[in-house]
């Protein structure tokens, strides 16, 4: 009897985690357009194509993105002083690919060494927006175009 009392006080807080992370009403996630498709980040790690990660240290990076000062010396801008995003910025079809950003770097995920100013880097970002972050513009960017061979190797 006293396990069935357990089981049944442990399965509500089971529904509840569960349910915590379900999007009853999910918010439009940033994205951008390419070609045929959109590049979204994803709302679970499992639903992505793709994974990238930080690091704060720049030898352990395979891309490294500089944040630009201004938009005319960046390779990405994302200039959005709008607070709501248009229905339909990105609908999501069956070409679109997901980018899930991982907590911990991991040797299959892209890791990203987020710099400022003007070092070093594979691509810069111009981020002015209160939807985008300037870690969802670096994953984006990265997702669009790839991993930059030279770091990788470089690292080995």
């Amino acid at each position: 009897m006293s396990r069935f009392k357990i089981l049944v006080s442990v399965v509500p807080l089971v529904v509840a985690a569960i349910l915590a992370r379900v999007e009853f009403f999910p918010s439009p996630r940033p994205c951008i357009a390419l070609g045929a498709g959109n590049l979204e980040i994803a709302s679970a790690p499992w639903h992505a194509d793709l994974h990238v990660s930080f690091t704060d240290d720049p030898r352990l990076a395979t891309v490294r993105v500089a944040i630009s000062d201004t938009a005319e010396t960046a390779d990405f801008a994302v200039v959005d002083d709008v607070e709501s995003s248009e229905e339909a910025a990105c609908d999501t079809t069956p070409a679109t690919r997901f980018i899930a950003i991982s907590a911990q770097p991991s040797s299959a995920a892209t890791v990203i060494y987020l710099a400022q100013g003007d070092a070093p880097a594979d691509y810069r970002i111009f981020v002015r927006s209160p939807r985008f972050t300037a870690r969802e513009a670096a994953a984006l960017i990265v997702g669009a175009h790839g991993q930059r061979p030279h770091l990788a190797d470089a690292a080995l």
